[in-house]
Order: C-alpha cells, then structure tokens, then sequence
C-alpha cells in the first residue's frame, strides 16, 4: 500500500500500488475538477506532485514547462509510492470552504468465504464424497450380488446410514467392477438427516478421489453466474456469468410469468435459461480443463420465479394474491434430467424459497453470510429491481420484498446503465464553482450514469445545496450546468464534446425523482418490516449488503440520501452475489444443506402489500434523505453547516 498525501487539505489516504491520483482522491474526499471520466481529454484535473514518484500523468493537455515542475494530470497517473500531491484549484480556498469537503469515501468491507476457517470448523464436508474401494472378487465361496459386495463394503468403510443406489448405478456396476479387478470409486451423496439415507449416483473402476468437482450457480433475473469448485481443496477453478437468456422476454419477473402464460411461453423460458446455464458451465469447463465427467453435484439458487421457470413449473400463482409458490422445498434431482449439459449421474441441489417475492438466492445469502448463525441483530439487504431485507438473528429470522424500481440499475434515468465501461460511478463537486468531477467505469469519457454514480451525485448535491430535500435544483446557483431543458430542470454533468455520445449528459429532476422513489421503497421496506416485529432502526447491529453494485457504493452517501440507515461505517459487510456464495457454501459443507430447512421454517414473511403501516413509511421516506430528518442525525449536521 501507498500513503498518498493531498495538500491543502492536509489528507491522507492509503491505496494500492497502481491506483490513479484521481481515485485516491475521491477516496479522500478530495474534489479535483474532471468532467471527462478520467481520459485525460479535458485537462482540468491538473495537480502538482511535490514529493514522491509516480507513473505517467503526462499529457498533451500539460506544457512541457508545466510537465518539469512536476504537474501531472491526476486520471492518468498512477500511485508506485508515498507521494505528496498538492490541489492548484483549491489552493486558494479558505478554511471553511474545506471543511464543506466530501468526507472521505467509505465503502463496506468485503466478505470473503474463508475455506480455511470451515476446515478449522470440521464444517468441510462437502455434500459429495467419493470414496475408494478394493473389493475382494467374488469366488464359489463369496459369490454375493454385486449390490451387495459394494454395500457391505461401504459399511466396512463407516457408513452407518441407509444406502441406496440408483438405477444407471446398477447398470454399469457389473462391467465396472471387473475393469480394474474390483477397485472402484464409489459416489455418495450424503444424507441430510441423521436417519437420511446414502444415496450411490456413481461408480468408476480406479482411484479417481482426487478428481472430485461441484458447480455453484446463481440464477438471477439479469445474468447467470457459475463456478467450478475443487472439493479437495475448496478452490474456484473456474468462473464466468452471462445474461439469462430470458431477457428478451421481459426485464423483470412479473413481465416472464406473464409470458409464461402464453401458449408454449413457460416451455421457451425454460428452453433459453437451460441454454444460458450450459453456456455458462461450457466456459468454466474450458477455463479450468476439468473432465466435466468428475462433477458430482450442482447447487443452484435463484428467486422463487427463476427457480419454477428453471424446472418448468406454472409460475401464474406468484404474482396473484394470495401470491402463493409452487413449493418450498425441492427434493435432489438429475441434473441432466432438465437439459443441463453435464454427465447423467450429477445430482442437483436447489436451495428453497420462503415466499412469492423471497426466494432460494435470499436464502442461500442468508446462509453463506452466516447471519442465521449470527448473534448481532442484522439487517441483509439485497439491492436490485426488486429489494430483498431480512431482518434477525440465530433465534428468528423475519423478511420481505419490495419493488425498488430499476433505477438502481440506471433504468428510468435519462442517461441510466448498468455499470459498464464508460458510466460515471463517483461524482464531487466543487464548493465555490460547482463544477463537477467525475470518474468512470474504465477511466473512459463519459457515455451515462450507474446506480452508485447516481446515489453518490444525488448525495453531493443535497449537501452542497445544489438541490433540496425534494430533488429539485437551487436555480439561483451561478454556474451554467444548471439549466432548463424542454421545461425540465437539470445539471450537466459533461458537455457534448466530452462525452461519447455527442450529448450533453445530465441529471434531471425527473432522474432524482426515480432515486427518492427507488430509495424510499428500501428504507420504508426496512422500517416496515422493524415495526412488525416490535424493533426500531438504532437496535440494529450489523449491516450485510449484497447484490452487484455494494462493493461500489459510498455508505456516507447511500445514508445521505436515505437509502440505509445512519450506522457506522465498520458495522457494515458486503458480500456481493450473496446467491453465488450460498451455492459455494453448500457445495463445501453438508452442515448448510441440514441447517436450511429450520433456516427457512423460521423465516416470518410479511407481505407489504399486505401492511397498512408501509405506505405512511413509504411517503415518510419520499425526501431527502428523510421527512423526519432527526433519524440522520450526521446528514443533517452537515447541511446545516453548509448553510452556515
């Protein structure tokens, strides 16, 4: 790690070796005018660097008298040590201008699943096991059954439960056997209950223990993500995610069970997302180079809808009060029983749903973040179109789902995407002239907006009195990037000759209008959902976040405009694809696979449809960051001493 220094501030911040100054500063609540995404084009993030080395920097934009006194531009040069760098611009600043300064950015601390610690546990035991055998041949003495000789050795070798063995097992079990002189390696799926029984999916002549292989997978709405797991070592040797396929029959849920209703429909979804799992397991096979014939199993998570549409069932009940799924428990099955591209004898494991709206990727967050074992009181959040909370503990666990909007995923925003290459994902502005910094996915121009570029613009502007509690802009502000366009009011992020999309892009009225709405939802879903168990928002302990943009976000600013409540910073976790680290976990240790059924017998869920309380909270919650702006005691402070 770098220490990098930014005078006049007098701010420190540690960073990577190779991070560029323009993100360091960022990090350090440190504005530095960029409005072209940190390419280098418009020049206007010139720093000086008055101790220390770094990589790059220079420009055509920069003279070369400019360049010998150590200027650099700050988007284009990276960090290889300790370095002092000083801020032209705000040079001139007074003392309290500065202490109007973002606050340094703090974003959750990253999750990690530790396969050690599981080791330490005695919880690696992988649902799978494969166990090798040398059987005696059978003689005029010892002429059992084949079945038979195998199971009585399984029992010599400490399998005290039932075992049972499929038929495809029986099938080549004679032929096997005899290939390597009755030296076989034996499959087992092992039993859920203590009084379960072990189930035989496979036998192959030799010792093939080493070559023991899982694929964790996420069925999500937007994209399939999956790994191949070594469950020898616990390692991911392979990983890739693509788009469902069932995108191009509607956005969200609601838009797929209506398809689904069409004749034929239910039967095409299934078709396209079977298709998108065996892309996605094809490029994790050819990443790895594992003989996809030494899978054993295949966990799989996903919403309740995904997962009735994955197996083909009548998704219809879902969206229909009294919003009721087709199951919440699904038994083991062969994997390649539905058309996933895999060897006949993987057996897949499917995590439950609790309801309509809280599904099987809820649940496998809940378990692979481990708050179901957790003594803190906890909120998880699942950020998407749709919000997921669940709120509790190792005694009780209660949830629901509420409908955020797309906004979070730029949908509904005049320049909204997702976060790819080109979107403007952090966002300062400068104190006096109000002229924006922006930094994009990839150091590129910019091209439009993600969701944390969203909620971090709509939090700098409220504390630098740009807009209001209501979203809308202060026009007697004297700078020319706030403007009426066609009647409506908007601030200019970039000018058309720095973008990629020869436009202006900007965010308008209506644009802040769908994040207080999208926002508004999650919180007022969290307050809801407190109030039903008898609990208020200070009792909570811990936060989890998971979904794809948490690693991004600024919690400062995610509270500002109040999306999450006001906690510290440290009481905060973000795991990502919660759904993908459930599906890991399970594949590692049969210890989920027995805990999630109580798990999801004493999830409570509240429908807030349902819930008179929601809607008073929902339009609670419709400003910034809040009506009662007491709950954000910091936010607040911060406003007031703007206006100071």
């Amino acid at each position: 790690m770098c220490k990098v220094t930014f005078l006049p501030h007098n701010r420190e911040i540690e960073v990577p070796v190779g991070d560029n100054l323009i993100r360091a500063a960022l990090k350090a609540g440190v504005h530095v005018n960029a409005s072209c995404g940190g390419e280098g084009v418009c020049g206007k993030c010139r720093v000086l660097i008055e101790q220390g080395e770094v990589a790059g920097g220079v420009s055509e934009r920069l003279r070369p008298e400019d360049v010998a006194k150590g200027y650099r531009l700050a988007c284009l040069t990276g960090v290889t040590g300790d370095v002092v760098v000083r801020i032209p611009v705000e040079s001139a600043i007074d003392a309290s201008v500065l202490n109007r300064m973002a606050s340094p950015r703090r974003t959750a601390a990253i999750q990690h699943m530790d396969f050690s610690s599981l080791k330490e546990q005695g919880l690696f035991i992988p649902p799978v096991e494969k166990v090798f055998l040398q059987l005696a041949p059978p003689d005029a003495q010892n002429n059992m059954p084949d079945v038979t000789r195998l199971i009585e050795y399984l029992k010599l070798k400490g399998n005290e439960h039932k075992l049972e063995l499929t038929l495809p097992v029986i099938r080549k079990l004679p032929d096997v056997l005899r290939q390597d002189n009755f030296q076989v390696t034996v499959t087992l799926v092992r039993p859920v209950r203590d009084d379960g029984k072990t189930l035989v999916i496979d036998v192959r002549a030799g010792d093939t223990t080493t070559a023991n292989y899982a694929i964790a997978m996420d069925i999500g709405t937007t994209t399939i993500y999956g790994q191949l797991i070594d469950l020898t070592s616990g390692e991911c040797l392979g990983e890739y995610g693509d788009f469902n396929g069932q995108i191009s029959y509607g956005e969200d849920v609601i838009s797929r069970i209506i398809y689904a209703e069409k004749a034929e429909g239910r039967k095409r979804l299934q078709e396209v997302v079977i298709a998108t799992i065996n892309k996605v397991i094809g490029e994790i096979f050819r990443q790895a180079k594992v003989d996809r014939e030494n899978v054993a199993t295949i966990t799989l998570a996903g919403n309740t809808t995904m997962t009735q549409l994955l197996l083909d069932i009548e998704p219809r009940y879902l969206r229909r009060a009294p919003y009721v799924p087709a199951a919440s428990l699904y038994p083991p099955f062969g994997a390649s029983t539905i058309g996933i591209d895999i060897n006949p004898n993987v057996i897949a494991l499917l995590y439950p749903v609790v309801s309509s709206y809280v599904g099987g990727d809820i649940v496998a967050g809940v378990m692979g973040s481990g708050v179901y074992r957790s003594e803190k009181l906890t909120l998880f959040l699942d950020i998407g179109t749709n919000a997921e909370i669940v709120i509790g503990n190792k005694d009780w666990l209660a949830c629901t789902a509420c409908s955020a909007g797309p906004a979070f995923e730029g949908g509904g925003i005049e320049f909204g995407m997702r976060a790819a290459k080109g979107a403007i994902e952090d966002f300062s502005l400068d104190p006096v002239s109000f002229e924006p910094m922006l930094v994009t996915v990839g150091n590129v121009r910019p091209k439009g907006i993600c969701g944390s570029g969203l909620i971090n613009m709509t939090a700098e502007m409220l504390e630098m009195g740009v807009i209001n509690n209501r979203g809308h802009f202060n026009r007697d502000l004297q700078t020319p990037r706030i403007r009426s366009n066609n009647g409506i009011w908007e601030y200019v992020l970039a000018w058309r000759e720095e973008t990629q999309i020869d436009r202006d892009i900007a965010l308008t009225e209506p644009d802040i209008d769908n994040l207080i709405r999208a926002k508004g939802a999650i919180y007022s879903g969290c307050m809801t959902l407190l109030e039903e168990v008898g609990l208020t928002m200070d009792m909570i302990e811990h936060i989890v976040l998971a979904g794809g943009f948490g690693s991004y976000i600024d919690l400062d600013r995610a509270m500002t405009i109040g999306l999450l409540p006001e906690i510290d910073a440290d009481r905060v976790t973000f795991i990502g694809n919660g759904s993908l680290m459930g599906a890991r976990m399970s594949s590692l240790t049969n210890r989920i696979r027995k805990d999630v059924v109580e798990v999801t017998k004493k999830m409570t869920n509240f429908e807030l449809s349902e819930t008179p309380s929601y809607m008073s909270n929902y339009v609670a919650a419709m400003f910034l960051p809040h009506t009662e702006i007491e709950k954000f005691p910091r936010t607040r402070r911060r406003i007031e001493g703007r206006k100071l």
